[in-house]
C-alpha cells in the first residue's frame, strides 16, 4: 500500500487543491474494494501542527498527523498556495527539512499549481524540468533560476519530482501519477467517472500575455510601450535601440534581464495575444488578423502562432470564438 502525504499549508491555500487528490486516492479505493481488488493507497493530511487551517475565511482543514509524527511516505502533495511568493515559502519552510528528508529515503513530491513556489525553495527543483501557473513564469524565473521552467507544459516528471500547471491542470497531474502506480485502465475510469479530459499535454491554449513591467528599467519600460502601441508594424531590434538610445547588445541583455523574454520574443508574444483576442471575438478570417498584427507571411504568422498557443490559429479560432464554432 502506497502512503500519500497531503500537505495542509499555512496561509492562502487553494481548497481544491488539498480535496481533489484526497478525492482522488480515497476515491480509487473504492474502485478497486468494488473491482474485488485491495485498496492501494492510505492518504493522509499533513500539518505542521495538529490545529485545523482555516481557508478563505471559511474553511477549515484538520491534519490527520504532523509531519514530524510520519517517519515514511511515498508521495508528498504540495497544494497551491497564493499568498505573496515570498511570505508562502517562509510561512511553509517548517516543511522543507522533511521534505528533503523524506524524497532522500526514496518518496516522491509533486506540487499543484504554485505549489511549485513552494517545492522550488525546498531546493529538489534545481536543474529540472517544471511548470507552474502562467501567469507567475516571470515572478517564478525571477526567483529560482536554477530551474529548468517550461510553461507550456500541463505537467512535468522528472526523478520522482512531479509539477503541474495552472488551477485544473491538477487533474491531469493526478490521472498521471495514478496510471503509474496503477494502471491505464483505472486511470481511464477515474476520468470518465469525473468527466476529466484526459491525456492533455499543454496549457498554452490558456495562456494570456501580459508584459513583465514590475522593473525599473525605465528605457526597457519606454521599449515595451512602444512595441505594445505598433503591434501592427514590423518592429526591428536596430529601431527599439535607436529609440531609446541604448545600444543594440545592452538593450538585448536589458531586456531579457527586466522581462524574461528576448526582444524578439516579446515582440512575438505581443502580437500574437493581439491575434488571440481578434480570432476569439471578430469575424475576421486568419489572413486579416495576420495582417492586423503586422505580419506577411502567412507560414511565419502559423508558425509563430503554433509555438506560442500550441494550437494552429483555426483551431485556436474554433475552440474559443463560439459564433463562429456554432456555424
Amino acid at each position: 500500500m502506497k502512503h500519500i502525504s497531503i500537505l495542509v499549508t499555512k496561509g492562502a491555500t487553494a481548497l481544491g487543491c488539498i480535496e481533489g487528490p484526497h478525492k482522488l486516492f480515497t476515491t480509487v479505493n473504492s474502485f478497486l474494494i468494488d473491482m474485488g481488488r485491495k485498496p492501494m493507497f492510505d492518504v493522509q493530511l499533513v500539518g505542521m501542527t495538529d490545529k485545523a487551517e482555516k481557508y478563505d475565511g471559511v474553511f477549515g482543514v484538520t491534519p490527520d498527523v504532523t509531519f514530524d509524527e510520519v517517519e515514511k511516505t511515498d508521495l508528498i502533495i504540495i497544494p497551491a498556495v497564493n499568498d505573496e511568493w515570498d511570505i508562502a515559502i517562509e510561512n511553509n519552510k517548517a516543511f522543507y527539512p522533511w521534505i528533503v528528508q523524506q524524497y532522500k529515503k526514496g518518496a516522491e513530491v509533486a506540487s499543484l499549481c504554485v505549489g511549485a513556489f513552494i517545492l522550488a525553495g525546498t531546493g529538489l527543483l534545481k536543474d529540472k524540468e517544471c511548470t507552474t501557473h502562467w501567469r507567475s513564469e516571470n515572478d517564478f524565473k525571477k526567483m529560482f533560476p536554477d530551474a529548468i521552467l517550461v510553461t507550456d507544459k500541463i505537467l512535468t516528471d522528472e526523478h520522482g519530482i512531479y509539477t503541474s500547471g495552472g488551477a485544473n491542470s491538477l487533474w491531469n497531474l493526478l490521472l498521471h501519477i495514478l496510471e503509474k502506480y496503477v494502471d491505464r485502465e483505472m486511470a481511464v475510469i477515474f476520468s470518465k467517472y469525473f468527466a476529466i479530459e484526459i491525456d492533455r499535454e499543454s496549457q498554452s491554449p490558456f495562456s494570456m500575455f501580459k508584459g513583465q513591467k514590475a522593473h525599473e528599467d525605465e528605457p526597457i519600460k519606454k521599449a515595451q510601450e512602444f512595441i505594445e502601441q505598433n503591434y501592427h508594424d514590423r518592429i526591428m531590434v536596430e529601431q527599439l535601440a535607436s529609440l531609446v538610445c541604448v545600444g543594440r547588445r545592452n538593450l538585448e541583455r536589458r531586456f531579457k534581464k527586466a522581462t524574461s523574454n528576448t526582444v524578439v520574443e516579446y515582440i512575438q508574444k505581443v502580437k500574437i495575444e493581439v491575434a488571440k483576442k481578434s480570432l476569439e471575438a471578430s469575424r475576421e478570417n486568419v489572413n486579416e488578423v495576420m495582417y492586423k498584427v503586422g505580419y506577411t507571411d502567412s507560414k511565419a504568422f502559423r508558425t509563430t502562432f503554433k509555438k506560442i498557443t500550441g494550437l494552429s490559429p483555426i483551431q485556436y479560432r474554433n475552440k474559443y470564438n463560439r459564433e463562429i464554432a456554432v456555424q
